[in-house]
């Protein structure tokens, strides 16, 4: 009998039930935000948030007992070395159960979102830090804050209107030409890069026409004297020629 026990057993035996919270656990664990039934979401909660309390001391006893939960490396891993730093401020609640509107298909059971509170964007985005505030103001900061209000005043009173105008005029006037400068001298450090570049450009352009000149006179040069050498040896044949043929003749005289 179960007098005065509100352990939800989930419809499965002991085995079942801690498999099955494990992975869940594991996968929040690892991708901060899950979309399981209500009931599913309710008993994580319970499992994983004295696991979260005991990532924040960074021992190998605590190491040691969150390891026989997970019996796995990986999310211990990532618990140690990402989450463990995020929750260190927090004492409680580190996770959020968001419901769903829509309803499983099939069993029409209730759907929620269990997620990691510190690790919604969103929500700390929102979220902004309040500041302390008091009904009456120190005495010290009160008298400095009128101290420098009259003294302004005083100032201002002591001077006509006209010379604070022109005053703050030339002032404007001195901002603007600045201004002005740097941005002359921006534009002339640009246009001389481009100076440089567009004259290197121009310089290897040069070197190149002065290659192809070199090579084609090389090659006017290479034929000159392949012609030269050719000529020679022609007259040579012919000179050959003509002595035989004289001697030919001679015999025929004979």
């Amino acid at each position: 009998m179960r007098h005065g026990k509100k352990f939800n057993h989930l419809s499965r035996n002991s085995a079942h039930r801690k498999s099955l919270l494990r992975n869940l656990s594991k996968s929040l664990i690892l991708k901060k935000s899950i979309t399981t039934t209500l009931a599913k979401a309710k008993a994580v909660r319970k499992f994983i948030e004295p696991i979260l309390t005991k990532s924040k001391q960074n021992t190998t006893h605590s190491k040691r007992k969150v390891f026989s939960y997970f019996q796995d490396k990986i999310p211990v891993k990532e618990l140690f070395n990402n989450i463990a730093d995020k929750i260190s401020d927090r004492p409680g609640g580190y996770t959020r159960i968001i419901k769903l509107s829509e309803q499983r298909l099939g069993d029409n059971s209730e759907m929620c979102i269990i997620e990691l509170v510190d690790f919604n964007e969103l929500t700390i985005k929102k979220v902004k830090t309040k500041t302390k505030t008091r009904r009456g103001r120190s005495k010290s900061k009160s008298n400095n804050e009128a101290q420098t209000s009259k003294n302004k005043s005083d100032v201002n009173e002591n001077k006509p209107s006209e010379e604070v105008s022109k005053e703050n005029k030339t002032i404007l006037k001195s901002e603007k030409k600045e201004e002005a400068k740097e941005k002359t001298n921006v534009l002339n450090e640009q246009n001389l890069e481009s100076n440089k570049l567009k004259e290197s450009q121009k310089e290897s352009q040069k070197k190149e026409i002065k290659k192809e000149d070199l090579k084609e006179e090389i090659k006017i040069e290479s034929n000159k004297s392949n012609e030269e050498k050719k000529l020679p040896e022609n007259t040579n044949k012919q000179n050959i020629k003509t002595g035989d043929n004289n001697q030919n003749e001679d015999t025929s005289k004979k």
